[in-house]
């Protein structure tokens, strides 16, 4: 099996997938590097290979390769800024710069479009855009911050607003006004990130054409589900760039 991992700041997704990188046998989420040996520990899968993006420093990833070889006996492949890849060309005057799980994402996505025109959205810790066009050519794209972030920013600087996660997932089944403070908040931030998805829509038919495909990921995909009937949600599209980056025989 393949060890696949997308190491972020506050995460660690991972998953097992067969030789052939093309069946996910087991997926999961974990909060540290001791968590993730275990889960994967616990799956009782012979772990044959290890890939992975990390956007933490070098110390910490360095000690987590080193967890892993001592755990299972395995090196890891790391995914490393470049200045194109899979026929995508990295828009960012400095390449290096680009986020490595949202370049691995917009790569993933424009390999899964067969060459479209790609606008390419993450909805996670923070939003991300990306336009990238039919010739692989990256154009650049948006950053903001997502609903945990205005969530936090909220909370950290208001000290009335205090409510709990249960109040704050049954806030967001409507958009109606809210009659609580928790309902006004999680709207709030949800009509604001709908409104800048919509704005992104409209960027990319600026910079596209007519004619370009939408990439849904990361937890927030479903708040603009139903507002984007045409757009693909693919939870794994920075895995899919990964096995780009990282091939593995």
């Amino acid at each position: 099996m393949i060890l696949e991992l997308d190491c972020g700041n506050s995460f660690i997704k991972w998953r097992l997938v067969n030789k052939g990188g093309l069946k996910a046998e087991h997926v999961g989420v974990v909060g540290s590097d001791a968590e993730l040996l275990q889960a994967v520990g616990d799956t009782g899968q012979d772990v044959q290979a290890c890939r992975l993006v990390s956007v933490r420093s070098d110390v910490e990833t360095d000690q987590l390769v080193a967890s892993l070889a001592e755990r299972f006996n395995v090196q890891c492949s790391r995914a490393q800024s470049v200045h194109s890849l899979a026929g995508v060309r990295n828009g960012y005057e400095d390449y290096q710069r680009l986020g490595l799980d949202r370049w691995l994402a917009l790569v993933g996505a424009y390999s899964l479009s067969g060459g479209q025109s790609c606008l390419v959205l993450d909805l996670g810790t923070a939003v991300t855009s990306d336009l990238v066009t039919r010739e692989g050519e990256h154009l650049g794209g948006y950053i903001c911050p997502g609903m945990p972030l205005m969530r936090n920013q909220l909370c950290t600087h208001t000290r009335r607003i205090r409510y709990d996660q249960p109040t704050a997932e049954e806030a967001r089944h409507s958009f109606a006004p809210g009659k609580s403070t928790a309902e006004a908040v999680e709207r709030g931030c949800s009509i604001m990130l709908r409104g800048f998805v919509q704005a992104q829509l409209g960027m990319a038919g600026e910079y596209l054409g007519a004619d370009f495909a939408v990439f849904i990921t990361g937890g927030d995909a479903a708040l603009v589900e139903e507002m984007l009937p045409q757009a693909r949600i693919v939870p794994d599209l920075v895995f899919i760039g990964l096995a780009a980056a990282c091939p593995l025989n």
